[in-house]
């Protein structure tokens, strides 16, 4: 993805977390002043991996969206369930709508249609008083 140019909104939220680290001991104040003031003055993502590489989590957003990220090998397949999951979730979801509707006789039906219906009714009433 190359070295991507930081934005203002990422320098802030770099800023940020280096205060999460300062709260929760991690870094004293002198650290604290070094690390911002390169921060502040980083044009480019890569500018703070290195000033962030000693710290646990949290981390900087710019670094989490993977534009300095190491690739990672995949396996290949590995996520065959997850990709089927999530690209038949809204088929399989009508799938099962049409099943309930089915079995129930189209008794839950009625009760999705009139339910919402008595409900803005009364709020319909409760509105006029």
């Amino acid at each position: 993805m190359g070295d991507m140019r930081l934005s203002d909104a990422e320098r802030q939220d770099a800023l940020d977390v280096l205060e999460e680290h300062v709260r929760t001991g991690r870094l004293d104040i002198d650290e604290y002043g070094t690390r911002s003031a390169k921060v502040t003055a980083a044009k480019r993502v890569s500018e703070l991996v290195p000033l962030f590489e000693d710290l646990p989590s949290p981390r900087p957003s710019a670094l989490l969206n993977g534009a300095t990220a190491p690739d990672v090998p995949v396996m290949p397949g590995g996520n065959a369930l997850a990709t089927f999951l999530t690209r038949s979730a809204v088929p399989i979801a009508i799938v099962l709508a049409i099943a309930v509707l089915v079995l129930s006789r189209g008794r839950l039906l009625i009760i999705c249609v009139a339910l919402p219906l008595v409900v803005a009714m009364l709020a319909g009433v409760r509105r006029r008083r």
